[in-house]
């Protein structure tokens, strides 16, 4: 359990570094701040959207205006999670979310996840507090790292847009050029990652047999770059659950390429413009070193502005190992 709060934990704090990276300052939730977020109990979450606390010094708002989550166990039992932003009146800095997590019968507990920059003390009492929730309602803490899962991929697609309305309609290149962008990470023969706009010839590289799922090391006799456009990107969102006798990890990876690249998924080879939610695709478990099948969570396609992508010729071989996700060599 204490490993599955630390995967918690990793996947909530890239997501409030996504949500407070426009700050103008940066503190950590104080524990006293803390200990008195979990008394702001949202009453009616239906109706109240925004409520103050503590002599009106502290804002609670529902967290990006998301609505609602609600998670049907095994047992048929539906609970409610209602997520909510936590600041300080004329402060700009995110202080942590408010987890408020109802029951079937109405029995509420809240949580406080705090912010990136709180001190250990903090977090070690956060770790704590849903532990001790998770002892008398059973799994809370994993319908909790499904939810922040959720919120991390979410994060993720924000990150990708760069600042940009998601809703813009924005054209980008769509052609012959099957590559990828340069800032994606090819797996070496060595076991270390490098950027694929910095691959050389003669580097040692990996490829994965598509049926059998082993390794094997190829030579890049060539990288390709294709002209700098504004060309249209797919990204891919995968995830993975280890459970251990210790406790449960989930793992999250991220690929990019244009629309009419080639991956061999579940359904059989398909381009990754093509490819749903639901299908599953080799990649390394960061967890196990093992290779294994991850889930398409998410996709999103849009232009990510002018730039050079790039491809690789090799000696053998018919994929690639890119952020640790197989795809099919051109």
């Amino acid at each position: 359990m204490r490993k599955l709060c630390w995967s918690i934990v990793s996947i909530l704090s890239l997501s409030i570094n996504t949500a407070t990276a426009q700050s103008k300052e940066t503190r950590g939730i104080t524990m006293e701040e803390y200990k008195n977020a979990k008394t702001y109990n949202i009453e009616k979450p239906d109706e109240d959207n925004y409520a103050k606390f503590g002599n009106n010094q502290y804002i609670v708002e529902r967290y990006e205006d998301k609505k609602p989550y609600f998670v049907t166990g095994d047992d048929g039992k539906r609970k409610r999670i209602d997520l909510y932003s936590l600041t300080k009146k004329g402060e700009d800095v995110s202080l942590g979310l408010i987890i408020y997590y109802t029951t079937e019968t109405g029995k509420r507990y809240i949580a406080c996840l705090p912010n990136n920059f709180a001190a250990g003390a903090v977090w070690e009492q956060y770790f704590t507090d849903i532990h001790a929730i998770d002892k008398v309602e059973a799994n809370f803490v994993l319908k909790l790292s499904y939810i922040l899962s959720r919120e991390l991929s979410y994060a993720n697609y924000k990150v990708l847009l760069k600042g940009e309305d998601d809703s813009r309609a924005e054209a980008g290149t769509y052609g012959n050029d099957i590559c990828f962008p340069g800032t994606d990470l090819v797996a070496m023969a060595d076991g270390s990652q490098k950027l694929l706009k910095n691959i050389k010839t003669g580097d040692q590289i990996l490829t994965l047999h598509t049926q059998t799922a082993q390794p094997q090391v190829v030579t890049v006799t060539k990288l390709i770059e294709h002209k700098a456009e504004n060309y249209a990107i797919t990204t891919l969102t995968l995830f993975n659950t280890v459970v251990k006798e210790e406790g449960t990890y989930l793992n999250t990876l991220a690929v990019s390429a244009t629309p009419n690249h080639p991956m061999t998924t579940s359904k059989g080879l398909k381009n990754i413009g093509a490819i749903e939610k639901g299908e599953s695709i080799l990649c390394k478990n960061p967890t196990t070193g093992n290779f294994e099948r991850f889930e398409v969570w998410s996709k999103s396609e849009k232009p990510e502005g002018v730039q050079i992508v790039y491809n690789m010729e090799t000696t053998g071989g018919d994929t690639f190992i890119m952020n640790g996700v197989m795809v099919r060599q051109k």
